[in-house]
């Protein structure tokens, strides 16, 4: 049996969604490197830059360009967040803006959870000096 790999994978996207996701990354690197903002108010921005282009809806252009490379890193969640709230809204009213979030986030903040805990029994955390 041969198998023709090119056609498994779509090397393209791959590369896409590997350059996308770097990108977003090389931001917050420098966001870290060269501003005084502490990491937690860097997330807040890359969450709070996703909701707003979700919302807008730019951020779709960049999901379907680059598939995963946008979805998986912060600025996805945020993405996640307005989409779900949007489409929880034109079901259900303004009681959808509430709920519409957290439903679409749901197993991304369980899996995080979950993870998180299992980490927490296999490692021995340790107190940042200052």
């Amino acid at each position: 049996m041969n198998i023709n790999w090119s056609n498994v994978f779509d090397w393209m996207m791959l590369l896409k969604c590997f350059v996308t996701g770097g990108l977003l990354c090389v931001i917050g690197q420098i966001l870290i490197d060269k501003t005084k903002l502490t990491p937690a108010r860097i997330l807040v921005i890359f969450v709070t830059t996703g909701a707003i282009l979700g919302g807008l809806g730019i951020y779709k252009y960049l999901v379907d360009f680059a598939g995963a490379g946008a979805t998986v890193p912060l600025t996805g969640f945020g993405y996640s967040l307005a989409k779900g709230a949007i489409e929880e809204v034109s079901q259900n009213g303004l009681v959808g803006a509430f709920i519409g979030g957290i439903k679409a986030t749901a197993g991304g903040i369980a899996a995080a959870v979950f993870f998180g805990y299992l980490a927490s029994l296999i490692s021995k955390p340790k107190m940042k000096k200052q």
